[in-house]
């Protein structure tokens, strides 16, 4: 019995001395790793939080993270607009060909469509009853004046016109030039055909008529279009459609015509909003000299209204979080404090401000978002403070806590099992 209970008592004492030695190591571990923080993390410049989320900076740490500054101040805005566009005809320069009497056409002057014509040239020769019959008529006008006023008859004019002047408008209102009555009373003969000539100058757009044809009163026989002047038609979004107005300026890019700038004005915006795409319709009108424009060509087209005085900031020191927007304001000394603000329109670089700020402070430019997170850090370790108490975050390892600074967090070693 002796031999069992010494091999026991052994047994126990190996036991306590290694349990002890893990204990030891597990201790000696955790100080080393707590004394062996990294270098480079004691060399990092600490940013102090305060408890209302601003920071604390100091003139090195300033010039070290790149924070920049810009003004609050009042300037002029200028509203842009940016959206895309088709060129097409200017319907107020459109014009169509139709006779007001029947006939048949003889021959054709303007044979295709996509001709350029100019206004007054003959268009084509028709022969029509009516037309020949009103020729007539004019010439026993012109016969009845000259026998009315060879009569010596007491009681009767020696001259009348009404006649006459009633068979001339009669053919100038059917759109027979006036060249071509004179010609008639000058040579006293009734023609087969009379020349219809072309009311403006442009393109023929269309062409509805062949010779030979048979035409009604009324039927359309060409489409004439003026390209010296073309419309844009645009797409405004709903949030863009307030901004823009009648006579507002727009410059227009070409994706067919690279390089080259074209200027416009808004003619008109349509009263109505498609409640499909959101969007409200606008025309603009551009100058088309070079006859370059074509309808049908794509147009990149930025409108910008006239400027007007608003309280501004750099749009670079407007942070949006989704949740809030704010700019960081220096309040003196170093410290940057977040103020949340109301924007309104954005113009080029800067950003109206509808509330928040006041004129003359000055924001932070550049490295906001490093501030803006970091002032989230700080709200959150206070939360937990709150939530812990500050001797619970106190006691966890590797972490220290001042108010709501965070001087670093290295990370503790995990202990091993020490193992049987």
């Amino acid at each position: 019995m002796t031999t069992p209970h010494a091999r026991i008592t052994w047994i126990v004492a190996i036991t306590l001395v290694a349990a002890t030695a893990a204990i030891w190591a597990i201790v000696a571990s955790r100080d080393d790793g707590r004394d062996a923080k990294p270098q480079a993390m004691n060399d990092m410049p600490a940013m102090d939080m305060s408890s209302d989320g601003s920071a604390q900076l100091t003139a090195a740490q300033i010039a070290q993270f790149g924070v920049t500054f810009g003004t609050v101040e009042d300037r002029m805005l200028t509203a842009a607009a940016r959206t895309t566009g088709v060129v097409t005809l200017d319907e107020t320069r459109m014009t169509k060909v139709a006779p007001k009497f029947a006939g048949f056409v003889e021959r054709l002057h303007v044979n295709f469509t996509g001709q350029a014509v100019r206004r007054g040239q003959p268009l084509l020769e028709i022969y029509s009853p009516e037309l020949v019959a009103a020729q007539e008529e004019l010439l026993l006008a012109r016969r009845l004046e000259r026998t009315i006023g060879e009569s010596a008859v007491p009681g009767i004019p020696s001259s009348s016109t009404d006649l006459l002047a009633a068979a001339k408008r009669r053919l100038l209102l059917w759109d027979i030039s006036e060249a071509q009555v004179e010609d008639i009373l000058r040579t006293g003969a009734v023609r087969r055909t009379l020349t219809l000539y072309a009311p403006a100058s442009g393109v023929v757009l269309e062409k509805q008529v062949t010779a030979g044809q048979a035409v009604d009163a009324g039927m359309t026989l060409y489409t004439i279009a003026d390209l010296s002047r073309v419309w844009v038609d645009v797409q405004l979004r709903e949030t863009d459609a307030t901004l823009v107005r009648r006579g507002a300026a727009a410059a227009l890019e070409i994706a067919g015509l690279p390089g080259r700038l074209f200027e416009g004005r808004v003619e008109y915006v349509y009263p109505m909003l498609d409640s499909v795409s959101r969007s409200v319709r606008a025309r603009v009108t551009v100058p088309n000299a070079g006859r370059v424009l074509m309808p049908g060509m794509y147009a990149t087209v930025r409108l910008l209204t006239p400027a007007r005085s608003a309280l501004t900031v750099p749009s670079s020191a407007v942070v949006q979080t989704g949740q809030r927007t704010l700019v960081f304001v220096d309040m003196g000394g170093g410290r940057l404090m977040p103020h949340d603000i109301e924007i309104g329109r954005a113009s080029g670089d800067y950003t109206e401000v509808l509330t928040g700020v006041e004129p003359g402070q000055r924001v932070v430019t550049s490295a906001q978002f490093l501030l803006e997170s970091e002032s989230n850090l700080g709200e959150v370790m206070r939360s937990m403070m709150r939530q812990g108490g500050d001797r619970g975050m106190s006691d966890m390892p590797g972490m220290e806590m001042k108010g709501a600074d965070m001087k670093g967090m290295p990370t503790a070693p995990r202990p091993k099992s020490p193992g049987k």
